[in-house]
């Protein structure tokens, strides 16, 4: 519980109904989309503007207490969990789209926006926003600046970091910095490509320029279907390989059909399938035929029992139901889902995939894998109840084995979810202590009380000493580990 002075400040701040502090209501935010961490924090803060945020931060940083950002919560690396009873400001209140400008193919918006709604919002001029994260429906555009958020089309068109052009922050200091702005290449230092990406450590996001594009011309989606998950890595492999270019290639492997397909969410997927390949390209129609055409002799020497294509709208939707609803329907497996995020070369995904399939055996777990397999980002999901805790324990080791299997196969530990609370222990497998200095210099340029989102990313028993670093001990430390999931 937060003080009582706080509260009434920031009730006067943002209005009594904006500030959260009933022990019942916080629930909601003890834990993002990964439920295996979960922390009550002291308060939720919903502000509406960058000023009342402005004045939220000076309120609970000058009562001595840590703050973590937050969007819609869908995060999957813990990112939004509010340790040692920190103040968590919420941005989804802040949900205006404040321009649309057409002729420059820009959007201005405030965090809160819905990633799917600013599409919808464009679409009558013709334009739309390309990164398209699975949870687009329900994650805010905040949130996906904070995470570098990808999805199934980044594949042609990028992550989140192609798209931002301009930002108002409020850094922890109150202090208000707009960087870039109307589209342009600003001068000096690139503090928009360093803030996205940074997972709330540096500041908040209160106003975000992004760039839009135009609806492409034609769309072909084809579906493969396949006995052998290796067999559609390897078909992935082939495709990118022939100089092919698709929008998106996405894996569903055979214990996420099942799921699929036994759900309200079911694709028409046939159940006996050991995995299914979403292949999209889109752009001028000129082409697009013989591309399609190519891919299907791909999918069908690698192994695939059969190809479909989307004749209309309405059958691609289908086609691609069962990706997009694939970690709704995984509930029905069991209550808990560990979703790992490692990203490896593509032409090793059959190897990896066998790999991580032997870890689940080994650990007797079930490991559910949907993944963008084109730019080889790994969903290794570990279904499990985090009530037993000997299956806790098991999943703990096959995450961390999943995820030295990847890095030796020179891969990364995250691909577009982020390091959060669950991965910073894993930082050290991918940089040396040259590497998490200098991040730590930097963080604590942006924020040298350790206030903004403490505990997450970078792992405590990395941080220099003052006495190395020449910093002065007033400045702080990190508030804090993460208690026992």
């Amino acid at each position: 519980m937060i003080p009582g002075r706080l509260t009434k400040e920031l009730a006067r701040i943002c209005g009594r109904d904006a500030v959260i502090i009933d022990r019942d209501r916080l629930l909601v935010y003890e834990s993002d989309a990964l439920t295996a961490y979960r922390h009550r924090p002291g308060a939720v803060v919903l502000p509406r503007t960058t000023e009342e945020v402005r004045r939220t931060v000076q309120a609970v940083v000058r009562h001595g207490l840590p703050i973590v950002p937050r969007g819609a919560g869908t995060g999957l690396s813990g990112g939004a969990v509010a340790l040692n009873g920190a103040v968590v400001i919420g941005t989804a209140r802040m949900n205006r789209i404040l321009a649309i400008d057409a002729p420059n193919r820009r959007a201005v918006l405030q965090p809160g926006v819905i990633n799917a709604e600013l599409s919808a919002a464009a679409a009558g001029q013709g334009l739309y926003y390309a990164p398209d994260p699975s949870s687009q429906t329900a994650c805010t555009i905040g949130g996906n600046v904070a995470e570098n958020s990808g999805g199934p089309h980044c594949l042609k068109y990028g992550v989140t970091s192609r798209y931002v052009t301009g930002l108002t922050v409020v850094l922890p200091d109150g202090s208000v910095v707009k960087a870039g702005g109307q589209g342009r290449e600003a001068p000096g230092y690139d503090l928009v490509g360093l803030f996205v990406g940074s997972e709330g450590c540096f500041g908040i996001a209160t106003e975000i320029e992004v760039g839009l594009l135009p609806v492409p011309e034609g769309v072909r989606t084809l579906l493969g279907i396949f006995d052998r998950i290796e067999d559609a890595g390897r078909a992935v492999s082939e495709i990118i390989s022939a100089g092919l270019l698709p929008a998106a290639m996405e894996i569903i492997d055979g214990p996420t059909i099942r799921a699929v397909e036994d759900s309200v969410f079911a694709a028409g997927y046939p159940t006996d399938a050991e995995a299914a390949l979403v292949i999209e390209f889109d752009g001028l129609e000129a082409g697009l035929d013989d591309e399609a055409e190519r891919a299907t002799r791909f999918c069908l020497r690698a192994g695939a029992r059969e190809v479909r294509g989307a004749r209309d709208e309405e059958e691609r939707v289908a086609l691609w139901k069962g990706r997009k609803k694939a970690f709704g329907a995984m509930g029905r497996i069991a209550p808990d889902l560990l979703v790992q995020d490692a990203t490896v070369p593509r032409t090793t995904l059959p190897a990896i995939l066998k790999g991580i399939s032997e870890i689940g055996k080994r650990y007797n777990l079930i490991v559910a894998n949907v993944f963008h397999a084109g730019d080889g980002n790994l969903h290794p999901n570990i279904l499990f109840d985090r009530r037993d805790l000997d299956e806790l324990e098991r999943v703990e080791h096959a995450s961390k084995e999943i995820m030295q299997l990847c890095v030796d196969a020179g891969g990364t530990i995250t691909g577009e979810h982020g390091v959060g609370l669950d991965k910073k222990h894993h930082m050290p497998l991918i940089y040396g202590p040259d590497e998490l200095d200098t991040m730590w210099g930097i963080r604590r340029v942006f924020d040298p009380g350790a206030v903004m989102n403490p505990g997450k990313v970078l792992p405590e028993e990395t941080e220099p000493s003052h006495a190395n670093r020449g910093q002065d001990p007033a400045r702080g430390e990190l508030v804090g580990a993460p208690a026992p999931a």
